[in-house]
C-alpha cells in the first residue's frame, strides 16, 4: 500500500512506529520500497557521503533534483520526501514555494522537509497552502551549523528545552505534516511527540519518537569519516565492499578473471578469415 501523509497521520493514531531511510539513487531507492521502509528520504547529507562535502551547505537545488528523480523512478510504496536546500527556502516565502514546487514537479517528491522553527513557519504555511505537504526538522539543524557551533545536542537546558517545545507548536500549527527531531534528549522528544498530533521521527532522538530515521550508508558502515552515538550498524558493509574490490583487482591482475564462463563466443571460422 502506498504510504501518504494520511497513512503517516494514522500511523501515530494507531501507535504503529514508522520508519525512514534516507537515499540518492535509483538501484538503492528501490531495495529500500521492497523491504517495505515507509519513507524514502533524499537528504541534503548526500552533500557529506555522495558529494564529499564537508557540510550539507554547498547543496544545491539542481543536486536536490538530479537526485531526487533518480530515487523517485525505484520508488512505488514509500513515502518520498527530498529536502529543500541552504539558501532555497530561507530568503523568502516565494522563495520557498517556488523551490518545493520544482522538488514536486521536476523529483517527484510526495513531500519537501525544511529545517528550523518559528522563523520558517511562514514559509511551512505558504508551502502547505500551494497542495505540498511539508515536514518540518528541529533540534540539531545541519544548515545551521555554523551558528549552532557545530554538531552537539540540542535542548539540554531549560530555555533551549522549551525553544524546542514552542517550535514544534509553532511548525505543527503552519500545518507540517510530520517533524524530525535530530540530537535531541530522548525525554524531551518523548514530550515533543506526546504534545503533538503529527508525527516525529527521531534520529539521535531517542525510542519515544513516532519513528526513525538513519542515513544508509551509516546503519550499512559504508561511511567512515565520522559516526555519531545514534547509529547503529546493522552490518558492516563497507568492509564487505573493500574485501570485493581488493580481490577483483587481485583477480585481474593474475589473469584469473575474466574466466571462460565470462566470456562471449565466435566461430573459429571466423578469426581465420580475418586479416
Amino acid at each position: 500500500m502506498k504510504n501518504t501523509v494520511v497513512t503517516f497521520k494514522q500511523a501515530k493514531d494507531e501507535g504503529k512506529k514508522l520508519t525512514m531511510l534516507t537515499a540518492y539513487d535509483y538501484s538503492m531507492a528501490k531495495l529500500m520500497d521492497e523491504a517495505g521502509v515507509n519513507s524514502i528520504l533524499v537528504g541534503d547529507s548526500l552533500g557529506n557521503v555522495i558529494l564529499g562535502y564537508k557540510d550539507t551547505l554547498s547543496v544545491t537545488m539542481d543536486d536536490m533534483i538530479h537526485h531526487g528523480k533518480a530515487v523517485a523512478r525505484g520508488v512505488n510504496n514509500a513515502l518520498l520526501v527530498i529536502d529543500m536546500p541552504f539558501m532555497s527556502y530561507q530568503t523568502s516565502v516565494y522563495d520557498a514555494v517556488v523551490n518545493a514546487g520544482r522538488l514536486v514537479k521536476e523529483a517527484g517528491a510526495n513531500a519537501v522537509k525544511l529545517e528550523g522553527g518559528a522563523v520558517v513557519c511562514p514559509q511551512i504555511k505558504a508551502v502547505v497552502d500551494a497542495s505540498i505537504p511539508v515536514m518540518g526538522h528541529l533540534g540539531l539543524t545541519p544548515q545551521s551549523i555554523n551558528a549552532l557551533g557545530g554538531y552537539k545536542t540540542q535542548g539540554r537546558n531549560e530555555a533551549a528545552a522549551q525553544k524546542l517545545v514552542e517550535d514544534a507548536k509553532a511548525i505543527e500549527a503552519a500545518g507540517a505534516c510530520a517533524l524530525v527531531l535530530e540530537c535531541v534528549p530522548a525525554k524531551l522528544a518523548g514530550h515533543i511527540t506526546e504534545m503533538l498530533s503529527i508525527p516525529t521521527i527521531g534520529i539521535g532522538a531517542g525510542g519515544l519518537c513516532d519513528g526513525q530515521v538513519l542515513v544508509y550508508q551509516d546503519m550499512l558502515g559504508m561511511f567512515s569519516d565520522f559516526t555519531p552515538k545514534f547509529v547503529k550498524r546493522y552490518v558492516q558493509l563497507g568492509d564487505v565492499m573493500k574485501d570485493a574490490f581488493a580481490l577483483y583487482c587481485k583477480e585481474v591482475q593474475e589473469g584469473t578473471f575474466p574466466g571462460a564462463e565470462h566470456e562471449y563466443g565466435i566461430s573459429e571460422e571466423i578469426i581465420e578469415r580475418l586479416y
